[in-house]
């Protein structure tokens, strides 16, 4: 994900303006940024593909009349996805919220399509 924006500050005045970075500095900087804008659109494909494999499982529930939700399911989801974030060194609090906030659109979508087949 990309930088997040900053709230707006003044400029600082020319006294205690820092320097401009040097050349080397913009370049890295430049470079950085391109792999992060990089991964962001990597995470956004993949997200997309997640929700293609979700929306199909959205149907099946639906043609079964199966609940939207399957807490069971979820539960050792976010167990599984904090595992792996604690190994990979991401903090497994945030790697959880995103998980939730990911099953909560599933959700949605599923009690969406549910709707549409009654």
């Amino acid at each position: 994900m990309s930088e997040s924006p900053r709230p707006h500050r003044p400029a600082p005045s020319p006294a205690t303006a820092p320097s401009q970075p040097d050349e080397a500095v913009r370049a890295e900087l430049t470079r950085l940024r391109e792999s992060i804008d990089n991964i962001d659109a990597a995470v956004v494909h993949m997200l997309a593909e997640r929700f293609k494999c979700t929306q199909q499982v959205g149907v099946l529930k639906a043609e079964h009349q199966l609940p939207p939700a399957d807490p069971a399911r979820e539960a050792r989801q976010i167990a599984r996805l904090r595992e792996l974030a604690g190994s990979a060194k991401l903090d497994p609090a945030f790697a959880e919220k995103l998980l939730n906030f990911i099953i909560a659109e599933v959700i949605r979508h599923h009690e969406t399509i549910a709707d549409g087949a009654r």
